[in-house]
């Protein structure tokens, strides 16, 4: 990990929405960040505007991909980057997945709207060493068909017969809308897992994953078994700032994956 941001250069620039955009990164120079694993964010530098923690959407030999959405002044700059341009880069920072402890288990993955972007380095992880894990099932929710992430691949799974089990639901179809309408949860009624063998991973709104972490317990799974991210409260990495304070936990250094035996209570007292 470093805290002074390397130098990075943009490769490539794909849009995923009409906000959101994936940019690949590669060094600059000779210097590098440390390895990324499933789960864990950087810090990225857009020169004279600021910076924000965003986490890795895929995790290649040299290259970073970020999926970025343009909500505010850092990321909206990151956003209208060009190949060729560059940014700084720091980290890596934060908890993964631990995707490594779900060895011989099903894998549940829950996302709702950019929090697929997290989960996809976890996914691809999971399809590299088919025969570690039982069985697979992503499982995505997106307020409309426009605000899906990596539409393609999603379509392609969908139609697909083998790993992932992937069902899509949107809350607005438009027409020509290929998936399921309603809320993600509703997506478990299909998913095939055995609740007692199973770990579960989920990233997205708030109200997603207190809904679908809610749901998942009353289906059988033990709370510690049901790991989410809660990045969205992250600002400085460093543990510094206080932003991502949640009860006596630092998120940005204790966080921002963990299971939801400590999520819960952490948002309680948040609401209270």
């Amino acid at each position: 990990m470093t805290d002074v941001p390397l130098p990075y250069r943009v490769t490539r620039v794909r849009p995923e929405t009409a906000d959101t955009v994936s940019v690949t990164l590669a060094p600059a120079g000779a210097a590098a960040v440390a390895p990324f694993v499933p789960g864990q964010f950087a810090m990225v530098y857009a020169f004279g505007v600021g910076e924000i923690p965003v986490s890795v959407s895929r995790i290649g030999h040299r290259e970073l991909v970020h999926t970025i959405r343009a909500v505010g002044a850092v990321s909206a700059a990151l956003c209208a980057l060009r190949p060729g341009e560059q940014v700084g880069l720091r980290g890596p920072f934060g908890t993964g997945w631990s995707l490594g402890r779900a060895i011989g288990q099903d894998l549940l993955v829950m996302a709702g709207g950019i929090g697929l972007a997290p989960l996809r380095p976890l996914v691809a992880a999971a399809l590299a060493a088919p025969h570690a894990y039982g069985r697979l099932n992503l499982l995505v929710g997106a307020r409309t068909p426009d605000d899906l992430l990596y539409a393609g691949r999603l379509r392609a799974w969908t139609a697909a017969h083998g790993p992932p089990r992937c069902a899509v639901a949107v809350d607005r179809p438009s027409p020509g809308w290929w998936g399921r309408v309603g809320v993600v949860t509703t997506l478990l009624n299909g998913a095939r897992f055995t609740p007692r063998n199973t770990t579960a991973f989920v990233c997205g709104p708030e109200v997603m994953i207190r809904a679908a972490a809610r749901e998942l317990v009353h289906r059988g799974l033990a709370p510690h078994r049901i790991r989410v991210s809660l990045e969205r409260n992250m600002r400085c990495a460093t543990g510094h700032c206080g932003h991502c304070q949640l009860g006596g936990v630092l998120l940005c250094r204790d966080g921002p994956v963990i299971g939801w035996n400590r999520a819960e209570g952490l948002l309680s007292v948040r609401e209270m």
